[in-house]
């Protein structure tokens, strides 16, 4: 970490501490605002016949960006959730606005400054806990005078609407709560059933017994079993398939000893200069230095062992770490704490956050001198601290901050804190001011070293990066047709991969990682086609569009993954039954199927598993028939195999609770379903998705 924890704090008070506050005074001053509609004509989407325009949709996504820093395939993932968000968001306030829900003034101003306020982190007092609301009244009157519309309008998107939104979803969850019933009847079904227990005997004979060779499953019987589960092979949007083949672009064994001889070229000058600081500022190090020293546990690199055992001035390497070649040298080494506390008053110079200036040097100078010069004549610390420091994460506690490790703090602040023994005492500048510390306590003492690194990544040459994409472009050119694209894959000794339910808006493939731009060309043209080389990762990627399975009911192939075990076990329990399944007992059945007669206690109605063979629906159905009592059933096509199942006695357990506390938990059940209501709403609802035009 190289700003300390005071400064942090500090900027991160005041940013939303005002932030927070310019919103409150947004919100109060002029109501309750749902946001207006952007005035440009794009539009990304429409929830049920409400738009989604690109321009509203791209403010909000760039603030999430500011939030989370994001960038590359981060920002695609983002572009999925906020567009996630804004779907549930429009087909909520419609719910909301057919219900007549609504969140007043008031109710807002109870939620601002009441126990579950969001600006409970900026106003409640370190040392009691306490939430200080007048503090947070008196600041919104202040910050009504504020004129910043941007950082109002961010707040109020990021922050404001969303509760306002979560206050309006309480209410409606808590219709749809209150609104839950279980009739008396369903009550007494239920706990019947979750009581009833039963014992069986039966005979079994496993698909296992038929090879699977011996059971082919044609395009037909797939296709009947499809029409006959339509609803359980439904997709909701069309998906596409490829093939493709890479072109490894990776740096190559060339590659990796030009840069270990570089690196091996660096060694004797590294250790004989003075200024490894200099000499690393001047070729350059994939390891910036740390003018600083870490103990062993703490030191990140894979040699450590061998690193901490050089003498000042030694040299170690070149070795490989990950994917660099790295020289280190021992600058320094010295005996040191492995965390300290202290306690300090910052007199600052800059606004870490903003970059404002605070006060000129010369002034902060005087006044942390002046402080150091009180406090040596027996003026309070932490009266001191409360009145002038500038870091709020700690002048509330006395300017203290607890035992910290090694490397948190910036250099000067840290080198002072851990150089220094207990009860020293200085003035010591860093980037961000003056600060007058002093060292409270020290433990767990060590060696630390100070190691200086020369670190050079291995990258792929030109040659190597032209080379791929050279043949990636030939194969490209000359694989016009699928024929075409394997029979070159086969002389070039490619192997053929598969991407296959590729959605519109995926920013990923399977097997490729981050990979958008693929995804849109993938959508942009049509079965056959072939594409130019796409760099992804490492490689380039030639693919060619194998399969465009649109939205309804899933073609053959889309289906036989998912059915083709299903209906070769149909076929298996039809063979079994015509010739293992013979016999008027079960101890003949079960010698015709070469298997023993099994028996089972305990059977659950509520749970269709039968111990050692797993889920059996089926059997359990027959288990709690009351016509197969002493009687062996017709055989049942299960799972794992074809059963023939005699009962032998039916039961119920004791209740595991009474009647009232089961509807209660029955009703709570209930009650939980409203919480995913959102999904039902979504699924309903009419969308038109356009973001494959813009992203």
């Amino acid at each position: 970490m190289s700003v300390i924890q005071s400064i942090r704090d500090k900027g991160a008070w005041i940013i939303f501490g005002i932030i927070a506050l310019a919103l409150i005074a947004f919100i109060l001053q002029d109501g309750v605002r749902r946001g207006g509609r952007s005035t440009d004509n794009t539009t990304l989407g429409k929830v049920n016949g409400e738009k989604i325009e690109r321009l509203a949709f791209e403010e909000k996504l760039t603030l999430q960006e500011r939030m989370y820093g994001s960038q590359g395939a981060q920002r695609e993932q983002l572009i999925g959730s906020l567009w996630n968000q804004e779907v549930e968001r429009i087909v909520m306030q419609q719910e909301f606005d057919k219900l007549g829900i609504q969140v007043t003034s008031n109710e807002l101003s109870d939620i601002l400054f009441g126990d579950n306020s969001p600006l409970k982190q900026e106003f409640t007092d370190p040392k009691t806990g306490v939430f200080r609301v007048n503090d947070a009244k008196q600041a919104i009157a202040n910050i009504k005078k504020s004129k910043n519309a941007d950082q109002i309008k961010m707040i109020n998107t990021v922050y404001i609407e969303p509760t306002i939104e979560q206050a309006m979803r309480n209410k409606y969850q808590g219709i749809l709560q209150q609104a839950a019933y279980i009739p008396k009847w369903l009550i007494e079904k239920q706990q019947a059933d979750n009581n009833a227990i039963s014992s069986i005997s039966y005979a079994f004979a496993p698909y296992a017994s038929v090879s699977d060779s011996t059971v082919k499953v044609s395009d037909e019987e797939i296709s009947a079993y499809v029409n006959k589960h339509s609803n359980q092979f439904k997709k909701e949007e069309e998906t596409r398939s490829i093939v493709y083949v890479g072109f490894d672009a990776a740096p190559s064994q060339t590659d990796s000893l030009t840069v270990l001889n570089q690196v091996k070229s660096y060694k004797n000058d590294f250790a004989a200069t003075n200024d490894a600081k200099g000499y690393v500022a001047k070729i350059g190090s994939d390891i910036a230095y740390y003018d600083s020293y870490f103990s062993k546990t703490k030191l990140q690199q894979s040699y450590k062992d061998s690193l901490t055992k050089l003498p000042i001035g030694g040299i170690y390497g070149p070795y490989l770490d990950g994917s660099s070649y790295i020289l280190a040298k021992m600058v320094g080494i010295k005996n040191w704490p492995d965390s300290v506390t202290v306690r300090h008053i910052l007199i600052g110079t800059v606004n870490p956050q903003s970059g404002q200036v605070l006060r000129a040097d010369s002034t902060a100078q005087k006044l942390a001198d002046s402080i150091a010069t009180a406090v040596k004549g027996g003026a309070d610390f932490a009266a001191l601290c409360a009145k002038y420091s500038d870091d709020g994460g700690s002048k509330e506690k006395g300017g203290v901050y607890p035992f910290f490790a090694q490397g948190q703090m910036v250099i000067p602040f840290n080198d002072y804190c851990f150089d220094h023994p207990v009860g020293s005492k200085s003035v010591v500048k860093t980037d961000f001011g003056y600060h007058y510390i002093e060292v409270l306590g020290q433990k767990n003492f060590g060696p630390a070293y100070k190691i200086a690194y020369v670190a050079k990544p291995i990258i792929a040459s030109n040659e190597t990066i032209s080379g791929a994409s050279g043949a990636a472009a030939q194969f490209a050119a000359s694989a016009k047709n699928r024929k075409a694209f394997d029979e070159n894959a086969i002389k070039g000794s490619k192997q053929i991969l598969v991407g296959n339910d590729i959605k519109a808006n995926d920013v990923q493939i399977v097997g490729l990682g981050a990979s958008r731009q693929l995804v849109r060309w993938i959508y942009e043209h049509s079965a056959g086609d072939v594409s130019d080389p796409f760099e992804i990762g490492d490689k380039d990627i030639v693919a060619i569009i194998s399969a465009v399975n649109k939205a309804g009911t899933m073609s053959v192939a889309e289906a036989r993954p998912l059915c083709e075990n299903i209906v070769r076990s149909a076929k298996k329990a039809k063979i079994l039954i015509d010739t293992k399944i013979k016999g008027n007992t079960l101890e003949a059945i079960a010698a015709s199927a070469g298997t023993n007669v099994m028996h089972t206690d305990s059977l659950s109605f509520a749970a269709p598993f039968i111990p050692n063979m797993g889920s059996e629906p089926k059997v359990i159905g027959a288990a709690f028939n009351k016509a197969l009592q002493g009687k062996i059933s017709e055989p049942i096509a299960g799972t794992s195999g074809v059963f023939a199942v005699r009962v032998d006695n039916n039961s119920a357990k004791p209740a595991a609770m009474d009647e009232t506390a089961f509807k209660q938990t029955l009703i709570q059940s209930a009650r939980m379903a409203a919480f995913r209501g959102v999904e039902a709403l979504k699924k309903t609802a009419s969308i038109t998705d356009n973001r494959t035009k813009f992203y």
